[in-house]
Parts: structure tokens; sequence; C-alpha cells
């Protein structure tokens, strides 16, 4: 003990000693309890200063975590991401023998994040276009040095100051299948932003994973007492002193350490009758916050122990001492001693590799906020210096203190630099945010902001355009005409690219279009722009001037370039020949080659089936859409090109509402409905998220929240809507037609036709304007409805004759089943019943052969409709009857229940709507069926239902849909309710867990 004095009187003031661990045996017992498990996956949330990291690490000295190497690391609070920087800085920390580890070839993208083991690493691999394919690969390799380093714990501390590409990498080493590793992730919940993949890691644990979630809260007034007293050499402390405490710091533990060790050094604890106690109450002033805690504490030392503080600070991050002496800017002699005088205080820690930093983030923010801004700067001037004699040179840090030292130049210098390694690492997403800040936060000169601008990976660009902050910044120096014809051009078609990608087409291609005139000399640049204003959906062009775009760019094409840019271009024009409904894209697409000898040449192919998959689909070719598409999903999933494969996936859930392949749809459509960054695709899975509400009255499984700009969920109308309005809003000419014709047949059958004849005249008149008549196949039939329902028959016979004409010559199977049903719409507002019912008949056949059932039956409705009218009761009964049985079995049960009314109002003896399941067995669930519910009772998922009982996983939705006909309810929890309370129960032995999905 030490002696102090105070107005002439001696004090005992006590020895401190470091707290032990206090009052968290149970959450303890469950951390190690889980990792005792693996893998395991636990996440430890709590406020600053709970005791998350104190918790980890007694966790982790446990001789049986202790065995399997764990690997921890710390996110920094830096605005400047490195590409997987944590990971990365503790793998190289821990030192492995590179070339022992066996690593495969893949780990050569290792590469830029580890130069200093170039020679024990494989050589580079080709880079990959597809920003997905690059980062999933990345995430490979990163996670087989772990493995091979034998990590069997990983901890990633402070995760909610985590860039994205540490988060998207942690999902992905948590959706692993054969993983043996288990994560410990800590996190502050307040500091988590809404949109942070953590909530995703959060909300949904992995399957097959020991999900463990460990809350920590404040300590009570007995485990107050007990930490005070173990900083005390184990002596009792008063309980008021404790509870006085507790009060005062809430609870919180690194709040109660701070405020003893600052009680002692104010000589406000006394010892009274062999106990510590407070003076009186009123004698005490306890700092509201640990931040004023510290400051206070941070005062009694010394004034080059303060200079230590504020360089520890200002580094936020563990540092050796000389590193820490050097950044002070203390002489030699001096700087020792001002080190050790700063971590005997407390306030710094040394770890285990005798590096120095603050104790928490909390205090080295308290210190850091009361140091005045021109020593603040001083002080990251000199961690840049001191950094930069590293090697490797740590770029991401280095950005980030001369960003606040105010040094513009060395910032950017720094930044392009981590920029560079992100995309040589694949780490595309993280190179467009530093070349963001580098192209809107400076002021730099043109020629550096074109050079930034052609940096830009597009395809990860997506999130950034709607801020309009960048596409300002590049306009702006195009604007200021300051750069040379070459680097004007780049910056124009670098823009245009970026405003195509992000669904502004039409901006986009008035960018590109005043590129040209630059492009001398770059065939390849010139002949992509020109296919690109060659699409259709780009521009409100007609045909005829998008065919001359794309056959200007099929001379340029002739010009030198490399193999991969050639065939990239000729996908291009097939894509836009099939768009416009032009029979000559099949002879192109018939020229592509069937396989490619680099991966740019493999993804592009890929891109071929997508896109050519799609034009077969609008053309209403869907065996052969289905060929190509799955064609082209088998090789974006053995390329990993991750993008295009969700784009394929959408793609074909598009093709299966068509073709009525709607079992499981609704949850397909939900799940690529909250893909991250892709706002077309998001909006392709929301139209037939609302298509399919609107047909079956509510689908099998809750889609969920879907995200587009400016909306949210709703109703079938409000989903539907909203992709209408996004569409317009983007200028993507042909995505509005079908949300548009969608909601136009809502209006004209609540009878309110001047409102589908508003909704059918923006497509009306892009398909006039375009003369591409082929986009008129989803919403041709009920504009021929609304003009009719409006009174105006002159102007619906002239749209059907134009119809007529624009489609004349081609073969354009789903078109011409359009035409057939305009037809008999025609003929029936006319008058003409038999001519009606026999167009009704054809267009049924139409639509049959495709094959697309439900346009099918909507014909095979009106068909029997007009044969009512006619007085062929007997036939049109019947076939009334065969449209209700087969909306029945489609699933599309609003469709059903109408035609159910008309069938009753006809005088027609009906039964009851058969909702599915044997007929044998009446209402009652058949034994199969019985099966499925139980295990749904216990919250298994449709696929773990399957493999519970061996079937496939088809045919247990089969039956889940036939249960939720017989109940009458719609959906699996609705199922659920409606079995209990009819005294199912559960299955035994299937507990609920992370694949519960009720």
């Amino acid at each position: 003990m030490e002696r102090s004095a105070e107005d002439g009187l001696p004090r005992v003031l006590p020895s401190l000693g470091a707290p032990r661990f206090v009052g968290r045996a149970v959450e303890l017992q469950r951390l190690t309890d889980a990792l005792a498990r693996p893998p395991a996956a636990v996440l430890v949330e709590g406020e600053a200063g709970i005791g998350k990291s104190r918790l980890v690490q007694e966790a982790l000295d446990e001789p049986g975590i202790a065995a399997r190497r764990p690997l921890a690391a710390l996110c920094p609070p830096f605005r400047e991401a490195l590409t997987l920087g944590p990971v990365v800085d503790a793998a190289r920390d821990a030192r492995p023998d590179v070339a022992e580890l066996a690593l495969t070839s893949l780990a050569g993208v290792l590469r830029p994040l580890f130069p200093e083991w170039g020679q024990d690493l494989p050589p580079t691999p080709e880079a990959l276009s597809d920003a997905g394919a690059a980062r999933h690969r990345l995430f490979r390799a990163l996670a087989e040095l772990l493995d091979a380093m034998g990590v069997g714990v990983l901890v990633l501390e402070d995760v909610h100051w985590a860039d994205e590409a540490t988060l998207d990498f942690l999902l992905f080493l948590a959706s692993r299948r054969s993983r043996r590793m288990s994560l410990v992730l800590t996190y502050r919940p307040e500091d988590v932003a809404p949109e942070s993949a953590l909530m995703r890691l959060t909300s949904r644990p992995p399957a097959g994973t020991g999900y463990v979630r460990i809350r920590l809260g404040a300590l009570d007034v007995p485990q107050t007492a007990e930490l005070m007293s173990s900083m005390l050499d184990g002596e009792h402390v008063s309980e008021t002193f404790a509870s006085f405490l507790q009060e005062r710091t809430d609870g919180v533990p690194l709040a109660v350490e701070e405020s003893v060790r600052l009680l002692r050094d104010r000589a406000d604890l006394v010892r009274r009758d062999g106990e510590w106690v407070r003076r009186t109450l009123a004698d005490i002033a306890v700092p509201p916050t640990i931040r004023d805690a510290v400051a206070e504490r941070a005062s009694h030392l010394t004034p080059v122990a303060q200079r230590v503080l504020r360089a520890a600070s200002v580094l936020a991050e563990p540092v050796g001492p000389a590193v820490l002496a050097t950044v002070s800017g203390l002489p030699d002699n001096v700087a020792g001693r001002a080190v050790d005088d700063a971590v005997r205080s407390g306030l710094l820690g040394e770890d285990r590799a005798g590096r120095v930093s603050f104790r928490h983030a909390l205090a080295a923010r308290a210190v850091y906020d009361m140091t005045p801004v021109p020593d603040r700067r001083a002080l990251h001037r000199g961690a840049g210096r001191s950094l930069r004699a590293m090697t490797p040179q740590p770029v991401a840090r280095l950005a980030h203190h001369y960003r606040e030292a105010g040094d513009t130049g060395q910032w950017r210098q720094y930044a392009e630099r981590a920029a560079d390694l992100a995309l040589a690492s694949g780490d595309h997403r993280t190179a467009v945010g530093l070349l963001h800040e580098l192209l809107t936060e400076s002021d730099p000169p043109a020629a550096s902001m074109a050079r930034w601008a052609q940096k830009m990976p597009v395809l990860a660009f997506s999130g950034l355009v709607g801020r309009g902050d960048l596409t300002r910044a590049l306009r702006g120096v195009l604007d200021a005409e300051a750069l040379a014809p070459h680097d004007r051009a780049a910056v124009r078609i670098q823009l245009g690219r970026m405003l195509l990608h992000a669904g502004e087409y039409a901006a986009g291609a008035a960018e590109l279009e005043r590129a040209l005139p630059d492009l001398a000399g770059e065939p390849f640049q010139a002949a992509w722009a020109m296919n690109t204003l060659g699409s259709p959906p780009s521009t409100l062009m007609s045909a005829g001037e998008h065919r001359r775009w794309l056959d200007r760019a099929a001379d340029a094409a002739r010009l030198p370039m490399t193999p991969d840019q050639r065939l990239a271009l000729v996908v291009d024009r097939a894509t836009s020949l099939l768009d416009m409904g032009d029979e000559a894209g099949w002879a192109v697409a018939a020229e592509l080659p069937d396989t490619a000898a680099t991966p740019e040449g493999m993804m592009q192919l890929a891109r071929s089936g997508l896109n050519i998959g799609n034009g077969a689909m609008r053309w209403g070719r869907y065996d052969e859409a289905r060929h190509l598409l799955t064609t082209a999903l088998a090789r974006a999933e053995h390329h990993r090109y991750q993008r295009l494969h969700d784009m394929i996936l959408v793609t074909l859930v598009h093709l299966d509402w068509f073709t009525g392949a709607w079992d499981g749809l609704a949850e397909r459509a939900a799940a690529l409905a909250a893909v991250d960054a892709e706002p077309v695709l998001q909006l392709d899975a929301q139209l037939i998220t609302a298509l399919l509400e609107g047909a079956v009255g509510g689908s099998g499984a809750d889609p969920g929240p879907v995200a587009v700009t400016g909306g949210g969920t709703g109703t079938v109308e409000e989903r539907l809507r909203q992709v209408l309005d996004a569409g317009l809003r983007r200028g993507i000419a042909d995505l509005p037609l079908e949300p548009a014709a969608a909601l136009a047949r809502i209006r004209l059958a609540e009878g309110s036709a001047a409102e589908a004849l508003e909704l059918t005249d923006g497509p009306a008149d892009v398909v006039a304007r375009k003369n591409i008549w082929l986009w008129a196949t989803e919403f041709a039939p009920v504009r021929t409805g609304a003009l009719l329902a409006a009174e105006q028959p002159h102007q619906a016979r002239k749209f059907v004759t134009d119809l007529a004409e624009g489609l004349a010559g081609k073969n354009l199977p789903a078109a011409d089943a359009a035409l057939e049903t305009c037809r008999g719409i025609l003929a029936e507002g006319e008058g003409r019943g038999v001519e009606a019912a026999a167009a009704f008949g054809r267009a049924t056949a139409a639509w049959q052969r495709l094959p697309r059932p439900y346009e099918a039956l909507l014909s095979a409705e009106r068909r029997a409709g007009c044969l009512l009218a006619a007085g062929d009761r007997d036939t049109g009964l019947s076939e009334l009857a065969r449209a209700q049985a087969g909306f029945t079995a489609l699933g599309a049960r609003t469709d059903a229940d109408r035609v159910h009314v008309a069938l009753r109002a006809a005088g027609a003896p009906v039964r009851q709507v058969w909702r599915g399941g044997r007929r044998g067995y009446g209402d009652r669930l058949s034994p199969r069926e019985l099966e499925v519910v139980r295990l749904l009772l216990t919250g298994l998922t449709n696929p773990a239902i399957a493999r519970a009982l061996s079937r496939s996983p088809k045919t247990v939705a089969a039956q889940l849909n036939s249960a939720m006909r017989k109940y009458g309810v719609t959906s699996r929890t609705a199922l659920a309710v409606s079995a209990t309370q009819a005294g199912i129960t559960p299955a035994e032995g299937h507990a609920a867990g992370a694949g519960s999905d009720l």
C-alpha cells in the first residue's frame, strides 16, 4: 500500500491489481460448451465495456479450446478498409510456415494480400471479370489457408466495425457444408447498421451449426462488490459502497474498474474496520461516463506519458513500443519510461507479443477526442511516416492516417494503392468504395479522375449510383473539358456503363453516344458502345435505328481485337436481335462456340446462355429456353460467376411462372428478391411473387420483405406498382410492360376500364414507337379488352390490326397466341360469339403448345363463356368445368373460385371446389400427408422433411400444398395452427432448430 496526505493527514492508498473474471460463469459455460462441439457459431453481444473480449479470452484459455489453435482478429475503427484486413493481419501475425502448408493452386490469389509470402505461394491465377466469382475465389483461398494452418476457432472482435468483405467472408465460412471451424464474433448491437451483412448472420443461423447467442448484461451489486474486491487484494468492500458504485456505473465492468482506479488516484477510498469504503457520499463525484473517468485519470499522468497515450489513441491498434515511441516524437531516453508509465496506469496494456495498445476502445476514443486537432494531425503524420517503413506497407492504414493528417496527396496515393490491392485480390466492392471516395471527396487533376474512373469495377457498382455524387463528379470533370480525347472517351464510356448497370438505361445510352467521336483507334470500345446503343431496352429508338447501330458495331468488330472481345460483341448482337423479335438473332447465336480458352471467354458463353435463353422465353420457345438456361447455370456454378448465376435463377423462376411449374416457386422468388445490390434481379423476383400471389390467392410461403427502390412489401397491387414505378424511373423500356399488364387486368376485372386503359397506354406507345411487337405479348389482350370496355371499338380494331401486321411473317409463338386471344376478345366485344369462341379455341391451343397453361386456361374459360352466350349450354358448361379443374390442379385458387361461381350462376350442378389430396380421403389428410404435417409441426423445412421421409422436396411440397387446400389455408404457419387445433401432434424425435421456417 501507499500513503498519501490530504490536509496534512496521512491516508493509506490501496494497491490495485487487475480485476478477476466476475459474474459471467453461466455465459462462459455456454461459450465453452458450444466450442467443444464444432462447428459452432457463437455471437457475443453487449454494449461497450460490458466484458465481451474478457469472456472470449477466458474461453480461449481453456486447455481444450486452446488446443484447437484459435486465431483472434480485431476489426479496427478505420474508415479505410483493407481487403479482409482483420483476418489477413491475424494470419500474418500467426507466422505460419507457408511452404509446409501444402496449399493448392487456388492459394495463388492470396499473393496480393501476403506479398511477403510470394516465394511460397502458388502462381497468381488469371483474373476473373465477374465480381462475384472473383470474390468467391478469394474467400475459398483464404478459407483453405486457415484450414491448412489448423485454425479450429476463428474469433473476430468488434464486428460492428468490420468492412463488407470481412462480413461476407464470415457468411461464406458459416455456410460451408464441410467446415469444422467454429466462429466467435463480438459486437455492439446498437452500432450494427440495419443493412449490415451481420444482420443476416444473426437472423438466419447457418444450418448444421451449433448456434449460440450470448447477450451480456450489467453486473448486479454482489458482482460489482466482487469485481471491486478482486482489484483490492481480495479484501472486503462494503455493500453500501458497492451499491453506490453499481448505480453510478450501471453495472458496466469497465466503468466499475475505471471508477475504482480513479477513486484510488483521488485518494477517495478509505479503509475502515477491515473493509474498503467510500468517503462521505457528498464528497465523491463519480464521472458520468467512462470517457470522463479516462480523461481525468489521464490528466494525472506526466506530460510525456500523456503524449504516449495520445499517440496510442491515434494508432488505434497494437504496435511495438518502438513504433509508439517514434510516433510520440519523444527522445529514446524518455520514451521507454513514458511507455512504461502509461502501461502501469492501466490505460494501456501489452499483448502476448509485447505490443502495446489501449485496453479498451472507449478509453482510446476518450483520449483521442481530448487531443487538440493540431496535435492529432501531427501524430497521424508521424504514424504515416512510421508505418511506411513496414514491409509490406499497410496501405489502408496509411491512407487513413494521411487523410486524418490532412495530407491529401499522400492520402490519394495510398487510397489508390489500396484500391489496386483490392482489385488484384478480387475484392471489387472494397475497390469501389475506395475509388468512389477518391473521385468524390477531393479535387484532383483531371488525368487522375480519368485513371480512377477507368479502374472502377462496374459489375460491383450498383449500390452507389443512386447517390448521384459519383455521376456528378464524373460529369463535372467532363464538363471542365480538361481531358485529352482518349481520357474523355474513357470517362464517358465508364460513366455510361455505370448508369446502364444500375438500370439508368436512357442516361447511360446518351453518354455512350457522346463518347463515340473520341473513340477513333479503339475498335472494341467503339463497337461495344454501338452494340449497347443497338440494345432495345436502352432507349426509345425504333427497331430500325437499333438495327443500324448493330450493323455499325458489326463493321467495327471486323477490326483487330482479342477473341474474347469479339465473342462479347457476338453475344451482344444476338441478344439485341432476339429482343427485337428478329429471326436473324438465331443465326448469330449459332455462331457462338461451345467452349472458350480463357475464363473471360467462358464467362461470355455463360452470359450468352442467360441472354439467349431469356430471348427464347420471350419468344415462347420454352423448351429451348430451359435448355439454354440450365446449361448456362451449370457453367456459372462451375466457374462461380455469382451475378450471372443469380440472374439465370431469376430467369428460370420467370420461365416456371409461364410454364405452370409453380410448386416451391414463391420460396424461390422470395430468396432471389433478397439478393443484395441487384435491383433489376430484385424487380423481376418481385414481379413473379406478385403475379403468383394474385393467381393462387396467397402463396404457400411468406415471401418476406422485398427490397426494391422506393418500395417495400404490401398487397399484390402495391407490389406490382412498385415494380412498374421502378421500371419507369430507371428508363428500362421493356421492364414496365408485364407489371402494367397485370395491374390493368386487376382494374379491368374491377370494372375500371379507364384505369386499365391508362395503364396500357404507355406500353402501347413504347411498342408503336419502337415497332417491336414482340413486346406486346403480355399487355395486348388486356388492352384490347380495356378499349372495348371504354367504348372505343374502332381503336380496339386498329390495335389488333396493327398487332397482326407487326407480327406478320415472324415466328413468335407467344405473341401469336396473344394475337389469337386479342381476336377472340374483339369478336366477343363486337357480338360475334361464334367467331370469338373459335378464336379463343385457337388461342387455347396456341398457349398449350408452348406450354403456358395459365393463359391457356384463361382462354378456355372465355371460350366457354362465348359458347354459353351462343346457346351451346352443354359444351360451354363442360369446358367451364374443365377450366375449373385445370385452375385447381395448377394451384390458381383465385381463378378456380371465379369459375366455380360462374358454374353455379349458370345453374350447373357443382360440387365444392376440390382443394387437392386423394379424393378417396375427402377432406381428411392421407397417411403420407399426415406424416409431412406432423414433421412440419416440429419446425422442419421442406428439404429437412424430405430427408427425414426419404422423399423428394417436390413431393413434400405437393403434399403440404394438398394439406393446405384441405384445411382452406394458404401458408405453412396457418396450416400448423389449423393442424394443432385439429389435434395433430408433432412427430417425436424431431426438435425444431436452425432449419425451422414456421
